[in-house]
This record gives structure tokens, C-alpha cells and sequence, in this order.
């Protein structure tokens, strides 16, 4: 009777478990098959070249408070390279790495992403650039995300990978760098996510490149959206 007891208690908890963890393994599958189909769509057309630079929503637990201190909803960048017949994106998570393009986009909010591109690409992007691009990217690779916004090679966070890569192998500065306290910080959200980081010594005068400041560049153009 006592085992009878216990397996149909053990029941109750493992059996909504694995139907919790079916349908998140479905959802990501689906979400992951609209992100293929779509951006095999995109490809058809032509709207994809290396070197161009993807924005997102990130889901992740910092994104809404750098959307808040940013004004922007863009929370997540990267830049796309072609690796013989497949698109990826070469981002500043954990750790820095190439992604799948349809992955990348299926992991952000919505499958929402616009791409962007330099407004001279086929003056500045040439192969040997492109090829010094990913040069540069590989000094970076594996290298721990900075949740700390340090200005340093040592981590890295997204929007300062894509500002490096591009200033290093092009001499191109893709947005303004500014000072940690030039971003509103006027808000709950994102005063409760700089006291988990930094406690009561805020680095106000550190160096940081936002998404939304590369975004709101006036060297590139959005080429796509969804």
C-alpha cells in the first residue's frame, strides 16, 4: 500500500514535468521552423550579406531594464556571417560564439529582428575586410559575456563586440560611445538591476556602446525587418 502511495505520488510531480518540458521542447521546435522558413524567404531575396548587423528583443533577465535606460527596444545584437551555404550570428553571450541564424532568431522576443547594414558596403566590406572582420572576431571567441559593461577585452557584452570588430577591421566607429550615466537610470527596474551588479558603487563615467546607439548610427540603413 505504502508503494502504491508513492508511486502515484511520484506520478503527480514527474508526469506534469515532462508535459511541461514537451511543450517548451515544442514551442522552441516550432518557433525555431518559423525562424528557418522565414529566413529562407529572406535569402531567396537577397537581404543578407556578411557583416550585416541583426537587433532583437532579447528574453533575457537584463533586457527590459536596458531597454528602460536605453529607450530602445532593441536589447540584443549581432553581426551575420555566411559559413558556406548557412547564415550565423557571431554574438557576445555566454560564452562569445556563431550562432545559427535561425536559432538567433527564434530565441528573441516575438522571432521580431531588423537587420542593418553600412550605407557604402560594397566600397568598405570587401572580402579582405570581411576576412579581417572575423580575424578580429576570433580574439573574442569563447570569451566570458561582461554583465558588468566593463570597457575591456578581458569580457565582453553584445554591442560591444559588433563596436570593436567594426572599429578594429574597419576604422569605423558604428555609433557614439557614451558614459554609463549619459542613460536614464531614472527607473525601478533598471536602479534594481545596476544594485545587483554594482551595489552602491556605480561606475558612472565607465565607456559603453549601447544596441540602440549602433542601431541609431548614421552609417547604416535597415535593408530587413520582421
Amino acid at each position: 500500500m505504502t508503494k502504491k502511495i508513492i508511486y502515484i505520488s511520484l506520478s503527480v510531480i514527474i508526469l506534469p514535468l515532462i508535459g511541461f518540458y514537451a511543450r517548451t521542447k515544442y514551442c522552441t521546435s516550432e518557433k525555431t521552423n518559423f525562424s528557418r522558413r522565414h529566413v529562407k524567404g529572406v535569402l531567396h531575396e537577397d537581404n543578407i550579406k556578411n557583416g550585416d548587423i541583426i537587433f532583437q528583443t532579447s528574453l533575457s533577465g537584463q533586457s527590459k531594464a536596458i531597454q528602460l535606460a536605453t529607450h530602445s527596444p532593441y536589447s540584443h545584437c549581432g553581426i551575420i556571417y555566411k559559413n558556406g551555404q548557412n547564415y550565423f550570428v557571431y554574438e557576445a553571450v555566454q560564452p562569445v560564439k556563431l550562432t545559427p541564424l535561425t536559432k538567433w532568431i527564434a530565441r528573441g522576443k516575438d522571432g521580431h529582428y531588423v537587420i542593418k547594414r553600412l550605407k557604402n558596403v560594397d566600397e568598405v566590406l570587401t572580402t579582405l575586410v570581411i576576412r579581417r572582420m572575423k580575424q578580429t572576431g576570433d580574439t573574442f571567441k569563447g570569451k566570458n559575456y561582461d554583465s558588468y559593461f566593463e570597457w575591456t577585452d578581458d569580457k565582453i557584452y553584445c554591442s560591444e563586440l559588433v563596436w570593436k570588430i567594426y572599429k578594429r577591421a574597419t576604422g569605423l566607429e558604428i555609433g557614439k560611445l557614451q558614459a554609463l550615466r549619459d542613460f536614464d537610470l531614472t527607473n525601478s527596474a533598471v536602479k534594481q538591476k545596476m544594485k545587483e551588479r554594482y551595489g552602491d558603487n556605480i561606475p558612472l563615467d565607465e565607456k559603453v556602446i549601447s544596441p540602440a546607439s549602433i542601431y541609431n548610427s548614421e552609417l547604416l540603413i535597415e535593408i530587413h525587418s520582421n
